[in-house]
């Protein structure tokens, strides 16, 4: 069942680092080369297939690639702080593990000047990060993602182990976001109540996003990874939150793919549709979450289901070329200027569906990596 997905993977590495394959956006939009999420989504995949497989041609691609952004006096290419983006975080957590792997200074340097940005981060009143300057007063599930297994690994290597701020932020989110009943999360919340897609009362948004409550679970199950083990209770923290979250989206798995639908609570209603990326994450938290032992091992089985759905209903073969299918682009919530963005089940489904983004490959390959594991 597996024999082409890492063919699958050499296909993507013959991406150049400044138009990637995986990045579908930049591609359909033109954007200049920049820091971001999506390749850091992919690289970071990448590594794990170094350390899992120990197959050199993984980290030396990285280096090759990252060597276009990362300069020699901690610069990064298209990375600025002060737009207080949590996705620009994201792919400097691939930083520790280059500046391991090589000793070069750079890396370290870098790795500082990201911190710069989580030190000066505006937050909302309740504490959190805001998802970004843009994005005021707002918190994103995504965004628990894209900041928080930088910032524990920074605190684990040089920071002192301090994760109470950490611990605390994920702590909000189970109490302004969580939905009791269905077992969810809401994808984002305005703690100004101000913002026109959120709930005047409550601050939440509309409705629940598969992706968005992939990126939380992928963000605690790395962060449980990244806290020292003699850390017990705030492992405890994030152990509590994570099995419970897991526990509400397993209620919406397909009996037939085994996968996720985009809006995963309206399995039937029109336009909705099995989801690839979502489900990647899915099964990659549920996967190493079991590895990791805040799951009990037969939970392992449920994420080789769920990848293995995936592999079935999602991987294309035609005339040898491998792709991989029904990831969605991109949603969000806002700003002020792009009221389509409103969070209904119209909007969630409305967005593009593409094949090979990083934004589904890179959780595909994390759960490939973790499946490599058990074999």
């Amino acid at each position: 069942m597996y024999e082409n997905i890492e063919k699958y993977i050499d296909k993507l590495m013959t991406s150049a680092p400044d138009m990637p394959l995986w990045n579908i956006e930049s591609i359909k939009q033109g954007k200049k080369p920049a820091w971001n999420y999506i390749d850091g989504c992919m690289t970071t995949s990448l590594l794990e297939m170094y350390k899992t497989t120990g197959e050199k041609k993984y980290l030396d691609f990285v280096i090759s690639f990252i060597s276009y952004y990362v300069h020699d006096d901690g610069s990064i290419l298209g990375y600025e702080p002060t737009k207080y983006s949590t996705d620009d975080v994201c792919e400097s957590r691939i930083l520790f593990d280059l500046y391991s792997f090589t000793g070069e200074e750079k890396y370290l340097k870098a790795i500082k000047l990201t911190y710069s940005q989580v030190e000066k981060h505006p937050r909302t009143k309740e504490g959190n990060f805001i998802h970004k300057a843009i994005y005021h007063d707002q918190i994103w599930l995504d965004g628990l993602f894209m900041m928080q297994p930088f910032y524990t690994r920074y605190q684990s290597t040089f920071g002192g182990k301090d994760y109470s701020d950490i611990i605390k932020q994920f702590k909000n989110v189970r109490a302004l976001m969580y939905d009791e009943k269905a077992g969810l999360y809401y994808h984002g919340y305005d703690s100004s109540r101000t913002l026109f897609w959120a709930d005047k009362t409550t601050g939440l948004s509309k409705n629940f996003w598969l992706r968005s409550i992939g990126w939380f679970l992928v963000g605690l199950a790395d962060v449980y990874g990244y806290i020292e083990e003699d850390h017990v209770e705030d492992r405890a923290a994030i152990k509590a939150i994570f099995t419970e979250a897991i526990n509400g989206i397993l209620r919406y798995q397909d009996d037939e793919t085994k996968m996720f639908y985009q809006v995963p609570n309206f399995p039937k209603r029109e336009g909705n549709y099995i989801e690839t990326s979502g489900s990647a994450m899915v099964s990659y938290a549920l996967l190493k979450g079991a590895r990791l032992g805040m799951l009990d091992k037969e939970f392992a089985a449920k994420g080789a289901e769920i990848f293995n759905g995936i592999v079935k209903n999602k991987m294309s073969a035609e005339n040898g070329d491998l792709n991989l299918k029904d990831i969605c682009l991109v949603a969000g919530l806002g700003p002020e200027n792009n009221t389509r963005r409103d969070g209904s089940y119209e909007y969630y489904i409305s967005e593009p569906i593409v094949e090979n983004d990083a934004k589904g490959v890179g959780p595909f390959i994390m759960a490939y990596t973790e499946i490599k594991k058990l074999m």
